[in-house]
């Protein structure tokens, strides 16, 4: 079985999809937009929905890239409440490249949620961040900080944004996925389990494979050759994409600034 991450590389259109899968590909402008929609239990992917975006190599993409930004931002957007306080967390290790992509993410993210406040200005949807690091560092799993931050904040939605696994090497850095199961990694062991069953609420995942498996059955993996681009680059693209889903009042122009 290939490790992946990726729904559209286990259910494509191209192919014959179990009961209960659908897949579609269109395109938005330069950007090819793939929706799975799995709609059962006991695959290889859990029940939900997954919209991969392929695009230009984000080593090469900022946020400067709106047009980009604005076809990510809806695709996340449809997957979100449409209302209600929103908690950003950037899971990973910020001192491992190739796993840092949340904790950069969240540096990015618009945050209007002061302690206990209501958003500094009216209209904006409050937002709270946070990189929650490693066990190995706090002492506590990420279920349990994060459980405790959604008891505290009782948010409408968690969104986790995480680096992803491929099993395509010409994918590492050249696609993005959101999907509203919930932060699931393809490891069957994986720690980083988080979903609406465990917390309560709405659990949406966004992320960039930055990793794939070396070979069938082996621990080693392998990056992109230009990783810390990657890392810079795409960080940079879900931050503006988060914040843009979440604040569709201001532009991305406007959230660069307000962000930068």
């Amino acid at each position: 079985m290939r490790l992946t991450d990726m729904a559209d590389e286990l259910y494509t259109a191209a192919t014959d999809l179990p009961g209960g899968v659908r897949a579609a590909t269109a395109k938005r402008g330069g950007v090819t937009v793939t929706r799975v929609e799995i709609a059962r239990e006991g695959l290889e992917k859990p029940r939900g929905r997954y919209v991969t975006l392929e695009v230009p190599s984000v080593s090469v993409l900022d946020e400067r890239d709106a047009a980009v930004i604005e076809v990510c931002a809806r695709e996340l957007r449809a997957l979100l409440p449409p209302e209600g306080p929103v908690l950003v967390l950037g899971v990973g290790n910020r001192r491992i490249t190739a796993d840092a992509l949340g904790p950069r993410t969240v540096q990015r993210i618009l945050v209007t949620m002061g302690a206990g406040a209501a958003p500094p200005v009216r209209g904006l949807r409050p937002v709270a961040a946070v990189a929650p690091g490693v066990a190995a560092a706090t002492g506590l799993s990420l279920q349990q900080l994060t459980a405790a931050l959604v008891g505290q904040l009782r948010p409408a939605a968690v969104v986790c944004v995480d680096s992803l696994c491929s099993a395509e090497g010409q994918r590492l850095g050249r696609t993005v996925q959101f999907s509203d199961s919930g932060l699931y990694p393809a490891q069957a062991d994986h720690t980083r389990h988080l979903t609406r069953d465990t917390l309560g609420v709405p659990v949406v995942a966004a992320g960039i494979p930055t990793l794939m498996q070396a070979q069938e059955g082996a621990d080693l993996v392998v990056t992109p050759r230009a990783l810390d681009s990657v890392i810079a680059h795409g960080a940079a693209l879900l931050a503006g994409s988060v914040n843009r889903a979440l604040q569709p009042r201001l532009t991305v122009q406007q959230l660069c600034w307000l962000t930068g």
